[in-house]
């Protein structure tokens, strides 16, 4: 299967849930749960791409299977075919988790969020030359440069994250 460049651009973060000890029942349950959101709001997803772990089987499959959500199982031995969700995960330990504390459960959920936010729309992520483009541009929208005296900066997580924005 292949993609193109514009389908990864729209890609985002969506964690589910924390837990120490993800059972069958958890997975399905958030996978349930995350289908009838998507419903909800009208996201519309064509592939879920899914590893081989006993605890995700058939049960997740069957909860997607209403949605038309097409599964793709990743490869045995094929680290490259889940390439952007490793990625997006090491990012999550290098820019976030490896860099605070973390007092427990309530304060990762927060944390996490937060990195989510910021990963999924606080951020330029083609950078663009600080055209400051996001996922809720118009396609077709002509972005212009801004002047790096208009550019605003916003720090998030005590100072840990960066959001840069052109000032009004």
């Amino acid at each position: 299967m292949s993609h193109s460049s514009s389908t990864i651009k729209t890609r985002r973060a969506h964690p589910l849930g924390i837990t120490q000890h993800p059972t069958e029942d958890w997975v399905v349950q958030l996978a349930r749960s995350l289908a009838g959101d998507l419903e909800e709001t009208g996201n519309r997803f064509r592939y879920l791409i899914r590893d081989r772990d006993a605890k995700v089987g058939a049960a997740l499959d069957a909860a997607f299977a209403p949605t038309g959500i097409e599964i793709v199982l990743t490869a045995p031995q094929a680290p490259r075919m889940n390439a952007f969700a490793e990625r997006w995960i090491g990012s999550v330990y290098r820019e976030c988790t490896d860099r605070i504390l973390i007092t427990g459960e309530r304060h990762l959920r927060h944390v996490l969020d937060v990195y989510v936010a910021h990963h999924n729309a606080g951020r330029s992520h083609q950078g663009d030359e600080m055209l400051l483009r996001t996922h809720e541009d118009e396609p077709n929208m002509i972005p212009f440069s801004a002047p790096i005296d208009r550019i605003r900066r916003r720090q998030r997580l005590d100072r840990l994250l960066n959001e840069y924005r052109p000032a009004a």
